[in-house]
């Protein structure tokens, strides 16, 4: 799928946590727009992808001069009061254009050098293990979150084919906590997997949160049915994954594995 790389020049870049994230101070996005392009991503019901006349998955805009805009905004909010951060909540931090770009490194720099409270960075790449000098300079500060929603791959490419292969994303999580870095793993939104997929997550990571539409696309599950995900569970023979049914199923699987203080859902799992 072509890409359409464009640059902006932000005002702002940490914006107030609400709704969903209200557990943060702010949210941080490095980039408007994701090349990922999920099938089930809430984004493309939101006014950032509504309002483009570009398809979203298509188009990327990239924040110039984020480390010396958010250097000043982190110093600022530090003197309100404690600063957590969540990045990110409308694009992946480490989408393809930040081989070249290199913004979300960039902002991790700064972060280094003056520490929020807390860090969470979400994301779905294993591009995330480069930059684990910087993320090993925030300590226990910081938490990666690597998104698999399934251990099968050809899942995978059904939903988000322009998105990182679940083996890379398992070696990365790996990569991650050989580094000392703080991991957790979010099967969110919950895709069909299988019966192996607990025990391979229980050998990677000590955290995992579940989600699922209804909880986690920030409407109660109507974006998500907007975008006509439901049709394509059906017309592949995978209906029975879609709905409540596939949250206690995965919940099932999972406390085989992971203990109470372990395993997570939906927003708790995501919290500073």
């Amino acid at each position: 799928m072509a890409k359409s790389i464009a640059y902006s020049s932000p005002r702002t870049l940490l914006n107030k946590g609400t709704g969903f994230l209200s557990g943060y101070s702010h949210s941080l996005n490095p980039y408007t727009g994701c090349a990922f392009g999920c099938s089930y991503c809430y984004v493309r019901q939101m006014p950032v992808s509504v309002f483009r006349k570009e398809d979203w998955g298509t188009w990327v805009d990239v924040k110039q001069d984020a480390a010396s805009l958010l250097q000043k905004e982190l110093r600022r909010a530090k003197t309100k009061g404690p600063v957590t951060i969540f990045m990110s909540s409308s694009t992946d931090p480490y989408q393809p254009v930040e081989y070249k770009e290199q913004v979300t490194r960039s902002l991790l720099e700064v972060m280094a050098a003056d520490p929020p409270d807390f860090l969470l960075v979400q994301t779905r790449s294993p591009l995330v293990t480069r930059d684990i000098d910087v993320l090993q300079q925030l300590g226990s500060r910081v938490r990666v979150s690597m998104t698999v929603e399934t251990d099968r791959d050809e899942i995978r490419k059904l939903f988000s084919p322009e998105a990182p292969p679940i083996q890379a994303r398992l070696r990365a999580l790996r990569e991650l906590a050989e580094a000392g870095i703080p991991t957790q793993a979010a099967v969110a939104p919950i895709l069909p997997s299988g019966e192996p997929f607990a025990a391979a997550l229980r050998e990677l990571v000590n955290r995992v949160v579940l989600d699922n539409y209804e909880l986690g696309d920030g409407s109660g599950g109507t974006r998500t049915r907007r975008l006509g995900i439901e049709a394509l569970y059906q017309s592949n023979g995978l209906k029975q994954w879609y709905g409540a049914q596939a949250l206690e199923l995965m919940q099932e699987r999972m406390k085989r594995y992971f203990t109470e203080n372990e395993l997570f859902v939906s927003q708790q799992g995501f919290e500073p």
